[in-house]
C-alpha cells in the first residue's frame, strides 16, 4: 500500500504553518550561498515527489518541471537514483516560490520524522548532513510549536498509508542513531508537540528532556563573527547577489 492523492491533498491543506513565525531562515543562510536559501537550490539537494505527490502538484500549478540535468555527472547520477522510485522536481526558485504549492519535502526541510525501533514517530530530526549550512539547524529555538504539531501529523498520516516511507524514516533515525553514538553526542530533537528533547548516544535510544540552549551550533553558525566572516567570504566569492523576497 502507498500514499495516495488524497493524503497529498489533505498534507497541502492541513501542513500550512511556517517553521518559525519570527525569522525567515532563509535570510541567514542565502548571504553564504550566492543569495538563494540553501534549501530552494538544487545544487545542493534535488528534490525528489513520489508518485502520487507529482500527480497532484503538477495539477496545481506550473512552478515545479521534471529535472533532467546534463553535463553534470553528479546531478545526473542522483536523479537516476531518485527516479527508481519517485520523481526529481525543480522549482522556478525561491523569488517565485508559491507557498500553497510546495511539496511536502520542502514544508519539512531541514526536518525527518525521528522513529524509534519500535516504529513510533516522536518527533523532529534533522538531516545532519546539511548542518553546516542551514541554519535553522543551529537555532532549534525558533522552531515553533504549532510547526511540530503539523509536521508530525502529517508525517504519522504518510507512514500509516506508505510502509515504504515507514522503513524508509526507520532505517534514516537508526543510522542517525549510529552516527551519532560514534561521535558520543546526543542527537538534537524536537518533540511531537514542540518540546525539546535529546536522544542519549550509547543508551539503545533512550530520549530525555533537553535545554535548547546547550543544543550545538555548525559551521558559520557557531557565532556572530564566525558567520560576519562567512558573509564577507562569501560576498567575494559570489558578489553582491540579488535580493529576494
Amino acid at each position: 500500500m502507498g500514499a495516495k492523492k488524497k493524503h497529498y491533498e489533505k498534507i497541502y491543506k492541513d501542513f500550512t504553518a511556517d517553521i518559525s513565525k519570527t525569522f525567515d531562515c532563509g535570510r541567514f543562510c542565502a548571504p553564504l550561498n550566492g543569495g538563494e536559501p540553501v534549501c530552494c537550490d538544487h545544487g545542493h539537494a534535488i528534490p525528489a515527489a513520489s508518485p502520487a505527490e507529482w500527480k497532484v502538484m503538477k495539477k496545481r500549478t506550473d512552478m515545479w518541471t521534471r529535472h533532467k540535468p546534463v553535463d553534470d555527472p553528479q546531478a545526473m547520477k542522483e536523479v537516476l537514483e531518485i527516479e527508481e522510485t519517485c520523481r526529481a522536481i525543480v522549482c522556478k526558485g525561491a523569488r517565485h516560490c508559491e507557498r500553497d504549492n510546495r511539496l511536502m519535502a520542502c514544508r519539512s526541510f531541514p526536518f525527518f520524522p525521528y522513529m524509534t525501533k519500535e516504529g513510533d514517530v516522536v518527533g523532529l530530526a534533522f538531516y545532519w548532513g546539511f548542518a553546516d549550512r542551514c541554519w535553522v539547524m543551529s537555532n532549534l529555538h525558533i522552531v515553533e510549536k504549532k510547526y511540530a504539531k503539523q509536521f508530525t501529523a502529517a508525517y504519522e498520516m504518510l507512514i500509516f498509508a506508505d510502509e515504504g516511507e515507514k522503513l524508509a524514516f526507520m532505517e534514516q533515525s537508526a543510522n542517525m542513531r549510529r552516527i551519532y553514538s560514534r561521535k558520543k553526542e546526543p542527537i538534537p530533537l524536537i518533540g511531537r508537540k514542540g518540546e525539546f528533547l535529546q536522544v542519549l548516544p550509547k543508551s539503545g535510544g533512550k530520549i530525555v528532556p533537553a535545554d535548547p540552549a546547550d543544543y550545538p551550533k555548525h559551521g558559520p553558525y557557531v557565532s556572530d563573527e564566525a558567520y560576519e566572516a562567512a558573509v564577507a567570504e562569501a560576498l567575494e566569492i559570489y558578489g553582491p547577489g540579488e535580493p529576494w523576497d
